[in-house]
């Protein structure tokens, strides 16, 4: 049940999204593994280090010291820009296309990035909803270190992947309440990642790529949607996510995400004593992991809740998750 506090009318209506797929499809993904950053480095054996030092007196005998200090002084830059773009493909498909070009926009974009993505945005006293609701019930402090995040779009997780149980479960859970509620939901591929199954509102008040809510991320299995600089607060401080790099308002350049756009971590399955399964329900107490995907549901609640002004219920653990 959920009750609606926004107006009745908005002043655009997003387009209609369909479900992919019939009852018991199941998407076809990537395992999330081989997500890596490389630092540069150069290994040179002997005779690697022979052939340099026969280059640089040929360089030197042919084209002059000048040209040769240029030269060499290029060489450790060309290594930096290859290794800086070889760790952006190895992000995989994302917002930005996995080319030289797309590269160069992000390295632009980079420039502009926040430098510290665990300071939550001011609340704008003229926007609806005027408070977050996590703080209704705190979240509970996410155990161990956080994970390891890299890039800007795409942005992934390095380490502490979620699992393909909690993956699906997610995506579940966003199809059937667009299927209990097709007047106000819908399931479909992200407009901002351009990857990935995302949740849209039909009549957003916040205007967000045509209303998306939120989405999930095939590799990594973490989470990207806009939240309530109130619940962004809570998240942050309880170790549940970071805002994204470009999460800034700038006068001077346009951003293409809103100050409130945040990552929220892939729920884990095992983390020191979790338990291997994700998302079965149990007559006792949940365990650790599911614990981790409750909270994981609640903070999409919150990120309807900012989108739409309105209390919806994903279920702790949906029917047939």
């Amino acid at each position: 049940m959920s009750t609606t506090v926004a107006p009745a009318e908005t002043a655009a209506a997003a387009p209609a999204y369909g479900l992919k797929g019939e009852p018991g499809w199941e998407p076809a993904f990537a395992p999330s593994c081989g997500i890596q950053q490389r630092p540069i480095s150069v290994t040179l054996d002997g005779p690697a280090i022979f052939a340099v030092a026969v280059a640089l007196v040929l360089f030197i005998h042919f084209l002059g010291s000048h040209l040769t200090e240029v030269l060499v002084g290029l060489t450790p830059i060309f290594l930096l820009v290859r290794n800086d773009y070889r760790n952006f493909i190895s992000l995989g498909p994302g917002g930005t296309p996995s080319t030289f070009q797309g590269y160069l926009r992000i390295s632009w974009l980079r420039l502009w990035a926040l430098r510290d993505p665990f300071s939550a945005p001011k609340p704008d006293p003229d926007r609806v909803p005027s408070q977050g609701i996590l703080r209704r019930q705190a979240l509970p402090y996410r155990a161990g270190p956080r994970p390891l995040v890299a890039g800007i779009a795409p942005q992934r997780q390095l380490d502490q992947h979620g699992s393909s149980q909690c993956y699906l479960s997610l995506r579940r859970a966003m199809e059937k309440l667009s299927v209990r509620n097709p007047l106000t939901f819908g399931t479909e591929r992200s407009c901002l990642e351009k990857h990935g199954l995302a949740l849209f509102a039909r009549h957003p008040l916040q205007t967000n790529c045509q209303g998306e809510i939120c989405h999930v991320h095939d590799s990594d299995h973490s989470m990207h949607m806009c939240l309530h600089p109130d619940d962004i607060t809570e998240i942050l401080s309880k170790g549940w996510g970071q805002r994204h790099p470009l999460a800034r308002k700038d006068w001077l350049l346009h951003m293409p995400v809103s100050q409130d756009f945040v990552m929220v971590y892939a729920p884990r399955s095992e983390f020191h004593s979790l338990a291997p399964t994700c998302a079965r329900a149990r007559a006792d107490a949940p365990s650790a992991a599911e614990q981790e995907l409750q909270i994981t549901y609640r903070i999409i609640e919150a990120a309807i809740w900012y989108i739409l002004a309105e209390r919806v219920e994903l279920g702790a653990f949906p029917k047939g998750a």
